[in-house]
C-alpha cells in the first residue's frame, strides 16, 4: 500500500482530522479556535489575483528556439549567437477581448507573447497573431478596449460601440480587414502565425541599428474556422484551441514556428512613404523580404495552470543586450502599461516567480514590497552607489543614441496619413470566395449597428477598394 505524506497547515504543523471542523458537541456552533478551517476559507477568498484587463483568457507552453541562421552582422544579442543556440522560451496565447473563461472559437485578435529565459536576462516579445493594430497612438488604446468590454448600463458586447470607434478611426480600417477576412478565426493556437508587429531594434557589434520586424510563421499551416463553423465549436467546447495545443503537445506532435525578421536600415527608413515605426502599417515584403533566424518549438506543458499561466507575466520592457526599442508611439507606451499590469495584478515583486524569473543571475537594489521571498546577500551595499562592492554599471552594454527628429508637440496622427491602401492592397489579394466570406463576417458583426454608423464604415471600405465598399453595402441591403 502506497504512504502518503502528512498533511499540514501552512505553517508546517500536522493536521488529524480534515474531514470535520471543531463544533461545541455534535450539533453546536463552530469554534473560533478551529485555526485549520480559518486557514482554509481565508486561503479560498484569496486564491484569485486581477485577471487581465486585455488577453484574460489564454494558454500557454514551454519550449525551444533554436538558431538557424547567423543574424551577427544585425545583433549581438547573446539568443542569437551561434547558429544551433538553443533558448528556452514560454508561449502565451490569448484572445484579446474575453473574460477568463471567454470561449476560444470566437473571432478576435489572438495574443502571442514570448518569453526567451536567454542567459543574459529575459527577452518578451509581446505579440499577436496580425502585424498591425487597430490604432496607432497610445492616447486612444484605453477608449478602444472599452468598446471591446462591455456596455456599463447592458453588461453586453456593444457592436454599435465597436464599429463606431472603428468609423471614426480610419487608422483601424487594416486591423478591421484581417480580423474579419478568414485569419480572424484561426481552429487553434498551432494553427495561426505570430509578429511582433511592432518595430524594434537590433544593434551589431559595431553599434549599428536595424530596424526589425518579427515574423514567427506557423510550420503546421494556416487553418480557419467559418462563423458557423466556430459557432459548433463553441457549442461543444469552450476550450478548444486549449485542448488542442495541450493534447498536441502531449502525444508530441510539438508545434513549430519558422521565425524571420524584415530589415531596415536607419537611412531607408528616412525614405519610406510611409511611417516605419506606425502599427497600423506593415512593410512590404518585396522591399524588405523575410530573413531567416530560426525556428520556434513548444515541447512541454505547464504543470499548475495558476502558478505558470495566470502568473506568467510578460512585457515589452524586457529588452537584452543586441535588442531595443524604436519610436513606435504604442510600443512606448506598452513599455510602461505592461509592466505596471504585472505589479498591480500579482505583486511588487513579480519578476521573482519562478515562471517569470531570469535563468541568469539578477542583481539590482529593489528591496522590500509585496512578495520578497528571498533576502538579498550585499550587507552594506543596499543602495548605489556604494562603497560596499555592490552591483555596479557596465558601459559596454550602452546602445546608440536613438535619433528623434521635429519638437515636442501633440501631432495629428492623421496627418498625411495614408490608412486605406494597405487595407485595399490586402483584400486585392484574396481571392473571390474570401472576398464573400469577408463581407459576410462584417454584415453578421454590424447587425443591429445603427445605419448611420454603418455607412460611415462602408465609406471606409471603399476608400480602400470601391468593390470592398459595395459588397460589405450590398450585403447590409444598402445598396442597389
Amino acid at each position: 500500500m502506497k504512504t502518503c505524506p502528512v498533511m499540514t497547515t501552512t505553517a508546517g504543523a500536522p493536521i488529524a482530522d480534515n474531514q470535520n471542523s471543531i463544533t461545541a458537541g455534535p450539533r453546536g456552533p463552530v469554534l473560533m479556535q478551529d485555526y485549520q478551517l480559518l486557514e482554509k476559507l481565508a486561503h479560498q477568498n484569496r486564491e484569485r489575483i486581477p485577471e487581465r484587463v486585455v488577453h484574460a483568457n489564454g494558454s500557454a507552453a514551454y519550449g525551444t528556439f533554436t538558431v538557424t541562421q547567423d543574424i551577427s552582422r544585425y545583433s549581438v544579442a547573446s539568443v542569437f549567437a551561434q547558429v544551433g543556440k538553443q533558448t528556452d522560451v514560454l508561449l502565451r496565447f490569448s484572445t484579446v477581448a474575453g473574460e477568463r473563461g471567454a470561449a476560444d472559437a470566437e473571432r478576435d485578435v489572438r495574443g502571442f507573447a514570448l518569453k526567451f529565459y536567454t542567459d543574459q536576462g529575459n527577452w518578451d516579445l509581446v505579440g499577436n497573431n496580425t502585424p498591425v493594430f487597430f490604432v496607432r497612438d497610445p492616447l486612444k488604446f484605453p477608449d478602444f478596449i472599452r468598446t471591446q468590454k462591455r456596455h456599463p448600463s447592458t453588461n453586453l458586447r456593444s457592436p454599435t460601440a465597436m464599429w463606431d470607434f472603428w468609423s471614426l478611426s480610419p487608422e483601424s480600417l487594416h486591423q478591421v480587414t484581417i480580423l474579419f477576412s478568414d485569419r480572424g478565426l484561426p481552429q487553434g493556437y498551432r494553427f495561426m502565425n505570430g509578429y511582433g508587429s511592432h518595430t524594434y531594434s537590433l544593434i551589431n557589434a559595431a553599434g549599428e541599428r536595424h530596424w526589425v520586424k518579427f515574423h514567427f510563421k506557423s510550420m503546421q499551416g494556416i487553418r480557419t474556422w467559418t462563423n458557423s463553423e466556430g459557432n459548433a465549436v463553441i457549442a461543444r467546447d469552450r476550450e478548444s484551441a486549449q485542448r488542442d495545443l495541450y493534447d498536441a503537445i502531449e502525444k508530441r506532435d510539438f508545434p513549430r514556428w519558422r521565425v524571420c525578421v524584415q530589415v531596415m536600415t536607419e537611412e531607408q527608413a528616412k525614405h519610406t512613404s510611409y511611417n516605419p515605426f506606425d502599427l497600423t502599417k506593415v512593410w512590404p515584403h518585396a522591399e524588405f523580404p523575410l530573413v531567416d533566424v530560426g525556428v520556434l518549438e513548444l515541447n512541454r506543458n505547464p504543470r499548475h495552470y495558476f502558478a505558470e499561466v495566470e502568473q506568467a507575466s510578460f512585457s515589452p520592457s524586457n529588452v537584452v543586450p543586441g535588442i531595443g526599442f524604436s519610436p513606435d508611439k504604442m510600443l512606448q507606451a506598452r513599455i510602461f502599461a505592461y509592466a505596471d499590469a504585472h505589479r498591480h495584478r500579482i505583486g511588487t515583486h513579480y519578476e521573482s516567480l519562478p515562471v517569470n524569473a531570469p535563468r541568469c543571475p539578477v542583481n539590482h537594489y529593489h528591496a522590500d514590497g509585496a512578495m520578497l521571498a528571498s533576502i538579498p546577500e550585499r550587507g552594506d551595499a543596499y543602495y548605489e552607489p556604494n562603497s560596499f562592492g555592490g552591483p555596479v554599471q557596465a558601459s559596454q552594454y550602452r546602445e546608440p543614441p536613438l535619433l528623434i527628429e521635429g519638437d515636442a508637440d501633440r501631432y495629428d496622427h492623421r496627418q498625411g496619413n495614408d490608412d486605406h491602401s494597405q487595407a485595399g492592397a490586402l483584400y486585392r489579394l484574396m481571392n473571390a470566395a474570401e472576398r464573400e466570406r469577408l463581407a459576410s463576417n462584417i454584415s453578421e458583426a454590424m447587425q443591429g449597428v445603427p445605419v448611420e454608423i454603418q455607412q460611415r464604415q462602408i465609406a471606409l471600405f471603399a476608400r480602400a477598394d470601391p468593390e470592398y465598399g459595395h459588397a460589405v453595402a450590398r450585403k447590409l441591403g444598402l445598396a442597389d
